[in-house]
């Protein structure tokens, strides 16, 4: 015979692991540790929270990727690849690599951009 309290257990996450999946993040960013993270690796030199430097600001970056499915795999890449970035001024240069020894502090970095709202002001 099942045990039906371990049956309930299992369906109940069940559910919440489909919840998780579905909603894009399995928890809230640690806005704090995203900040030190991005002070620490230099990215605060191009972007701000609320306002265009050098590079977009990071609410702009949520407002463009939001909805769409990819974003935190795009993002993770653009900020761990140095790859290239093309600045208002036409020329290009490497991105900077965020480095830690955590992949999941980048993944918090990401997330926490990700979940700004609105765009910035034109």
């Amino acid at each position: 015979m099942r045990n039906p309290i371990l049956t309930w257990t299992l369906i109940a996450s069940a559910l919440l692991i489909t919840d998780l999946i579905g909603s894009g993040t399995a928890a809230a960013a640690d806005e704090g540790k995203a900040k030190m993270l991005a002070g620490r690796s230099g990215c605060l030199k191009c972007h701000a929270q609320d306002k265009a430097k050098e590079g977009p600001a990071y609410r702009d970056v949520a407002d463009k990727y939001r909805g769409n499915p990819e974003a935190q795999a795009k993002l993770i890449h653009h900020v761990t690849s140095g790859e290239k970035v093309k600045f208002a001024d036409g020329h290009e240069e490497n991105h900077a690599i965020v480095k830690t020894p955590k992949p999941e502090d980048i993944t918090n970095l990401v997330d926490w951009i990700l979940s700004l709202e609105g765009g910035t002001a034109k």
